[in-house]
Formats: structure tokens, sequence, C-alpha cells
């Protein structure tokens, strides 16, 4: 039978190698002392050592040695030191083939090892196949026969075996799970799922195809091209029970796969198959375009108070010039009875005479107008934007399955009030009292419902974001309160950093912010604030110079001289071969690694360089676009670029050269704007910070080594601060990180609480630092010449009544089911202030408290978020000089599509910095050798952020296949 390769060369050394590292050496390898009981029973000095190897071996990885295997040195070495014997023993062990047979056969009577063979293999193809359903790669599934093995104490059988049962118990369970779906679908239901293969809409396109191709909008056509979608999708009424008891990641990867066929390629699969495919995507698509309906409205709610803001303005500043004329005739005539007053003449002769009372009349008018005027907002104006709502919010309101909390009660009974489009009352009561939208609704034309209907669609928004309401089968908006792990949960969960009882935390709390404020009212009294004081209450504080020390440029530029100029292509192919990291790109329906990697490297040059796989394919001597479009559609997809980031980050940090930068325990995050064509409807979003361009922002993490282990893209209007726990909660390297750095855009209190909940240290800069004020637990106790500073009193009974409920939350983001920036918006959001979220900002307050006080007095931080920081930003240049094609800009219409050109940007960027930083060690080398100087403080200032000499342009060559 031929051999069925599911893994990679790197994953077979992982699962079946022998340890040769330290830490495995200790746990797998050190001998009891029954062990050294049985071995010391042999005779010859190579026996024992031969013995304790052959024992070791069984026990990790679980396999027999193979004939001719070259034993490391480190094992032998390790074995021999506990049987003090020398290495060197081992070379004469089994020059008699019997010896080694025999010491096999007495291990399995010693110690219960069997071999793969009889009932337990039966046993073990069983389990396998049970086990196949939740493997979510080859991987694991391999991975969790070995396991079970070494569990079982049964010999692991050859490598193409497990290889070849992995993969067919693989092959088997998507084939149960195919069946399983399409045997629970009614025969009405697969006709309805067939038809989507062969109805055409406007002649071009099959229904599939329609559907699926659908994205955020920010204007009512894009939001009625959803709910044309969304309203065809709920014809097709699938029972939930379709998809009870298959796995997630099953319908995920089901999903995924449905989505790169065409109908054609769809229409020759097996019935089974194809309508488990369509089923599958008419579920996950109408939870997805319910999504992009909302977050659709959000935009255009968004856009309509962008306009009439601007609308406000503009009258504001044409009636400047009215304003000014009006100021002029007031002061004449003000002047004109202050003079008659002082000469006792007549008042009304001197209106008479200046200005009038005809013109008086007028200008009283005119002053009513400017008034008005001048004191109008942009909800004044709003009323603009009614027809655009109209043209869909009926309809979404009757499609989107919307629930609420008891206080939105009122908002839904308003937007039943809209979505049923009969007459009806007007109800406010889904208003706050001290909303401004009554003033404006109190003086509304009778019978006019049109603000009324804005208003509501406004605060809808803003409900939807805060999740007071939600939808039901939602990923993004849904109830909130459902995906949080239960308190029985949280207790158990080790990450959290904070003891379970809220008294501790504040007794703890208590202390350290009682030291905090004595050590700086101290050091303000001595005039010792590190370049600041406080005076008056009032803090000053100046940034410290930074500047590299003396020697340093000019050693980073002899180094980067000894680099050889080489073409992007050649450093992708030499980082490859030493990380493996388009071992990741695996194929998304039988998971096996690609078998055309120069293929797969074309398509992620094309993506990080923002050519295009048609430009590339022109500029490539290997590969023609649809063959580049054959290995993007089926090896390409967002955890594939997270797996070969993780990896490339990973052998980065192994390298010498990357410790001289750091430990790789703390990072800085920021987001780079990126400008965007204005065609499309993906996260083209204006931002007038980066002027009045679309665009969208890469939210990037960078470790202390330089490494860009988390990226995302963002839209380019959102806060950046959620993003932050992101990075460091869904990365295994971001786990690691020990001190977080951000610039004032990553800052929030909610940050501040949940990163130190979960033991990360978040140093912000904050640029306005001296005007945010201290928050203290007992105002009373705070120094005299600190209560300038003081801003509020910490609310410790919120903290202690929601202490649980905080946990909860932290625990939840480390689960992974819900991405921590999206609780937070929502704690956020929340318009009402809900217990919950003012606990965590108060939490937040009295870990922003403490940080402040720090940062004031210990310049050695403020040096390190300096440090880390400029890393960052310095990253961004990297990353502008490798974004070559089409002048930079992002032109792909589709989210999806502008997050793989970041995803593969990133990769590319990373797989740079990997081969810098082993060329800037060999350079390093080669000035050891010449007796050059190499201090390692100014190794430190170095960078493997350089490019001038990586060939990015012409023609990208390949080596012959």
């Amino acid at each position: 039978m031929a051999h069925r390769t599911i893994l990679t060369p790197k994953q077979r050394e992982i699962l079946f190698g022998l340890p040769a590292d330290e830490p495995r050496l200790l746990k797998h390898f050190t001998l009891s002392d029954e062990d050294l009981d049985h071995i010391g029973q042999r005779r010859r000095p190579r026996n024992r050592l031969g013995f304790a190897l052959q024992l070791c071996a069984l026990r990790y990885p679980g396999r027999a040695l193979l004939p001719g295997e070259v034993i490391p040195a480190e094992i032998t070495n390790f074995l021999a030191a506990q049987l003090g014997l020398k290495d060197a023993d081992l070379d004469a062990y089994a020059a008699r083939e019997e010896t080694r047979h025999e010491h096999m056969a007495s291990l399995r009577q010693l110690y219960g090892y069997r071999t793969f063979a009889g009932r337990g293999a039966r046993d073990l193809k069983l389990w396998l196949d049970g086990q196949a359903e939740h493997a979510v790669s080859n991987e694991d599934i391999a991975r969790r026969f070995v396991e079970e093995c070494r569990r079982t104490l049964t010999i692991l059988p050859a490598t193409s075996t497990i290889e070849r049962l992995c993969a067919d118990a693989l092959v088997a369970a998507e084939r149960r799970i195919e069946t399983r779906i399409a045997d629970r679908l009614r025969d009405e239901e697969c006709v309805v799922l067939d038809k989507l293969l062969s109805e055409m809409v406007e002649d071009r396109l099959t229904r599939f195809v329609w559907l699926r191709k659908f994205e955020v909008g920010n204007n009512s056509a894009a939001a009625r091209r959803l709910l044309d979608r969304l309203d065809y999708l709920r014809q097709i009424d699938l029972s939930p029970d379709v998809f009870h008891g298959v796995p997630d990641h099953r319908i995920t990867r089901l999903r995924r796969q449905g989505e790169r066929y065409f109908a054609d390629g769809l229409r020759d699969l097996p019935d089974d198959r194809r309508h488990a495919i369509l089923a599958v995507c008419v579920s996950e698509w109408r939870r997805a375009i319910a999504d992009a309906v909302v977050e659709t409205h959000d935009r255009i709610v968004g856009r309509t108070w962008r306009e009439a803001a601007r609308l406000c303005d503009d009258r504001m500043d044409g009636a400047q010039p009215a304003v000014q004329k009006t100021l002029r005739s007031f002061r004449d005539m003000g002047t004109a009875l202050l003079e008659a007053k002082n000469d006792d003449a007549s008042l009304e002769d001197a209106i008479s005479s200046s200005p009038g009372w005809t013109d008086l009349q007028a200008l009283v008018a005119v002053a009513a107008r400017l008034t008005d005027t001048l004191s109008s907002d942009p909800i004044s104006h709003v009323v603009q934007g009614y027809k655009r709502f109209r043209r869909y919010v009926p309809r979404m309101l009757r499609l989107l399955e919307i629930d609420g909390a008891d206080v939105a009660k009122p908002l839904l009974e308003a937007t039943g009030l809209i979505g049923s489009d009969k007459a009806h009352s007007q109800p406010t009561n889904f208003l706050r009292r001290t909303s401004k939208w009554h003033r404006h609704l109190k003086t509304r034309t009778a019978g006019d419902g049109r603000l009324w209907e804005v208003a509501v669609m406004f605060h809808l928004r803003d409900a939807f974001r805060s999740g007071d309401i939600w939808l039901e089968r939602s990923r993004r908006y849904g109830d909130l309160k459902q995906v949080l792990v239960p308190a029985q949960a949280a207790e158990a969960n080790a990450r959290l950093a904070v003891p379970l009882d809220p008294e501790d935390w504040l007794a703890d709390r208590h202390a350290r912010m009682e030291l905090g404020l004595e050590k700086l009212a101290n050091a303000a009294k001595a005039g010792a604030i590190p370049g600041g004081s406080i005076e008056n209450g009032v803090l000053h504080l100046s940034r410290l110079p930074t500047a590299p020390p003396q020697g340093a440029d000019d050693l980073l530029s002899d180094l980067y001289r000894r680099v050889p100029e080489t073409r992007i292509t050649d450093i992708m192919l030499e980082v490859d071969r030493a990380t493996g990291f388009t071992e990741a790109f695996t194929h998304l329906r039988t998971g096996a690694p690609p078998k055309d990697r120069i293929g797969l490297m074309n398509v992620l040059l094309a993506e990080g360089l923002n050519l295009g796989l048609s430009k590339m394919a022109e500029a490539s001597n290997s590969h023609g676009f649809w063959g580049l479009m054959r290995i993007s559609r089926w090896h390409v997809e967002s955890d594939a670029y997270a797996r070969a980031l993780a990896s490339v980050v990973e052998a980065q940090a192994a390298l010498p050269m990357a410790r001289f930068w750091g430990m790789g325990t703390t990072a800085s995050s920021d987001g780079q704007f990126f400008p965007t064509t204005r065609q499309g409807e993906a996260m083209n979003l204006i931002n007038a910070k980066y002027g009045r361009e679309p665009g969208l922002k890469a939210y990037t993490h960078v470790s202390d080594q330089f490494a860009p282990f988390a990226s995302q893209t963002i839209p380019a209007t959102v806060s950046e601060a959620p993003y932050i726990l992101d990075g460091l909660l869904n990365n295994e390297v971001g786990k690691r990180i020990r001190e977080q750095y951000a610039d004032t855009g990553g800052f929030t209190d909610h940050v501040f609480a949940v990163t130190s909940i979960l033991g990360h240290r978040f140093i912000p800069r904050i640029r306005d630092l001296p005007s945010k004020r201290l928050y203290v637990f007992e105002p009373k106790a705070v120094p005299p010449n600190l209560r300038g500073l003081a801003g509020g009193t910490i609310r410790e009974n919120l903290i202690a009544s929601n202490w649980a409920d905080i946990l909860r939350i932290a625990a939840t983001m480390t689960a992974g089911t819900v991405a921590p920036s999206q609780i937070l918006r929502k704690l956020a959001s929340y318009p009402r202030q809900n217990d919950l979220a003012v606990a965590l900002r108060e939490v937040g307050r009295v870990e922003r408290t403490l940080f402040m006080m720090e940062w004031v007095l210990n310049t050695d931080m403020q040096r390190r978020v300096q440090i880390g920081l400029n890393k960052g930003e310095a990253h961004h240049a990297l990353k502008n000089a490798l974004r070559i094609g089409r002048q930079g800009e992002i032109r792909d219409r589709t989210a999806e599509g502008q997050h793989f050109r970041m995803a593969a940007l990133n990769l590319l960027a990373a797989v740079v910095i990997y081969w810098n930083t082993a060329g800037l060690g060999e350079a390093v080398a080669q000035r050891q050798r010449a007796k050059l100087p190499v201090p390692p403080d100014l190794l430190a200032h170095t960078s493997p952020l350089g490019w001038a000499h990586i060939l990015l342009t012409g023609e990208y060559k390949w080596p012959k296949r």
C-alpha cells in the first residue's frame, strides 16, 4: 500500500524523534531505582547502557530503536552519567543482533510493553476512529494516537503505519460527519440546496456564488444587498439539530471548503458531501450576513452623524459674517443709547435715528435666527438621513432575530413599531431623561415622525454595541452573558493572577497605594521627581532625552556591510529551510502539507509585496496565474498565516543574536495606517487623522526581539485599545509577555484592569499624563501636596460585589471563544454604564493610579517604554518598504482579502527579520574573528529591520524544480 503522507518532516521529528534537549532528557530519561536495579543485572557496560537506552526510548517517544539509528551524544552522555559509564561503551552494543532482541523481550516482560498487534491494535484503531472527529489537524490526530500508545504501553508501529491509520481515520470521520448531516436533511431541503448550484442571479452568477459574495457596507444600497441575501437564506429554514454533535472546527472546515468551490465543482461531489457543505454554508452565511447587516447599520449611523456634524459646522462657519454684522449693529445702537443717556436726550429718538425701529425689528429677528444656529448641535441635522434609513430599516427589523435585556425593552418596542410599517405612536421612554434628543423631539412639527425614527436607529446602534440587545445565533452580536465561562471555570483558571477573594485584592491595593502616595509626596517635597515637579497641585513632567550610545551607529553600519546583498526569493527559501514555515499552509481539504513550496512562496510574496497574483505571475519564472490561484484558494487561510508566523517568530527567538535585544518578555503594540481604494466596501473608512483618503489599520504586536508575533486588520476609525489583549491572549508568544507597552491610543481603564488580572504589566506612554487624575481609596489620607492630583474615590463596594463576574470576563478572554476586543468594546459601549462595566473601570482606575505614581518616579520604566515603542515604529518603516506594489495602496475589495494582504506582509516582515538576525549574528562572528571589538552594550542598540541589502524588485527567480 502506498505511503499516505499527512505529516511534515518537522512534525515527524517532534513526535518520533529522540529528545536531545536538557528539559526533555530530565523529564523522560531520568532513571528510577527500579530501573537501575534492572539495568544492573546486565553484565557488560555496553549492555547496561544499551538496555537503558532501549528502556528510555520505549517510554519516550514510545518506539523501539531502529537498526543503525544514530543516537545523539546528549542522550548517551546523560544516561552514561547516571550509570557511571562512558558514552563510548555504547559503540559495541548489539554487535550481536540477538542481544538487542533479548533486551527488548526482557523490557516487555518487566514493564508490560506490548506490540501493536492483535486485539490491542484493534482496540486502538476503534479508539482512533472516535478521536478523529475531534482532531483539529493531521498533527493533532497523530499526537493523540502517540499519547494513547504511551498510556497503554503499546510500542509505536512504523511511522508510515501511523500516518496511514490516522489518514484513514480522518477520511472515515469526515465521511461520517457528512453523512450524518445529509441524513438529517429532508428531501425538500436537499432539493432547495441543490437549486443553489443551478439557479442564476442576473444571468451571470449562480445563487450559491451570489450568496457568498457579501461584505459589510456603509450605505443603504449595501444594506439592501445584504438583506436580499438574508431574506433568501431565511427561506431555507434548516433545523439547528442538523448540526447537533458536529464539532465546531468541522463546521468551520466545511464552510471554508464551500467558500473555495465554484458551483460546477460542488455539483461533481458525492451527494452527502455536497449537501453537507451546502447546509453548513447556508447556516453559517445566515449568521455572518446578519452580523454584516448590523455592522453596516452601525456605519450608516456613523456616516449620518458625521454628515450632520459637518453640516452644523458649515452653517456655523457661514453664519460668522452675519454674526459680526449683527454684533456691530448692536454695538452702534448701544453706543447711541449710552450717548443719549449721558446727554439726557430721548432714548426713543436715539433708537429712531440709529438704527431705526424698522431696522431694529429686523435686527432682533436676525439675532434670534443666529442664536438658534449657534446653539444647534448635530442632532438638529440628523433628520437629513431619514430617507437613507427608510430604504432598509423596516425590512432589517423584520428579518433580524433581535432580543434584548429588560433595560432595552422600550427600545425593542420602538423598533417593533417601525418594523411593522403601520401607523403607530412614537414613545420616547427608550431615551434617558438627560438625553439631548428630548429637546429636539419636542420642537418638531406635529405628526412628523422622521426625527423619532432616526433617534430609534441611533439608539439601536448603541444598544448593539453595548450588548443591551443582541442577535439570536450570532457570533459577534450574541448575548455576552451566554458566552462568559461559569464561575467555577474562572476559579480554576490558572491564568488569573489575582486572589479569588476581592477583600484580599483590595487590601493589597490599599497597601500599595498608601506606599505609592507616600513615596510620591516625599519626592515632590524634596524636589526629587526626575525631570519634573508638582507645583500647586499640578504635575509638570518632561520626556527623557534618548540617544544611542556613541559608536552604536558605526557598529550597525559595519555589521550590515558584512551582510551580503540577497534576493527576497533566496531569503524566503533559506528561511523556509531553517523554519519550515510553509508547512503551516496545509491543504484545506486533506490537511496535507503543501507539495509545491515554491508556488506557495510565490503566493505569499505576491500578497506581502502588495503585487497581486497576476503581476507575480508575470514577474516569476516558475508559475502562471491559474497555478498561483489554485494554491491560494486551497492552501492560504488566516489560521495558516498565524501558524507560519509562530514558527518564524519562535525560530528567530532561538537565534543567539536575538538575546542581545531582549528575552521575549516585553512587547509594544501600535496601529499602522494603510491607504485603500475608494472602491469596495470592506474596511475603507476615513480617519481625519490620516487625511481625507479612506484606509485601514494593521495593529501589530512587536516583541523586544523585534518579532511581529501578532497582527490584525482593524478599521481606521476604531480605538486601538481593545485590540491589545487579542495579541497577548490568542498567541503563544503573547502569553509569555510580562510588560506590554502602548502609546496613548492603546490606553483605557478597562485594559489596565484586565491586563493586571491576567498577569501582564501594562505600561502605556500617555501623552497628556499630567492632566490625568489619581483615584484613591481614602481622599482624606492623601498627602496635602498631592490633593490637587486626586480626581475621585474608588468605589470598593462595587468592585467587591462584581468581583466574581470580573474574573469570569478575564477567564472568558483566555478561553478563546470570544475575542477579548469584542468583550472590551461591548463593556466600553454600555450607554447606561451597568455595574459590571463600571466595576471593571474602577479596577482599572486603581491600576492606572498605581502605574502613574510609579511612572513619575521610575526613569528606567520610561526608557524601557521609549525603546519598546521605537522598535514598533521602526517595524512600520520596514513594512512600508516591503509593500512596493500599487503605490502602497491596498486595493482588495473584501475584508478577507485585506486581512490576507496584511497577514502576508507581517509574515514577510518576520521572514526578513529572521534572516537579518541570522546575518547580523554571522557578521558579529566575522568581527570577532578579525579581532575587532563587539561590545554587548552596543549590540543591544542594533536592529534586524534593515532592507537596503535586499533586492525587492525586478524578476522573481526561483531554482528549477
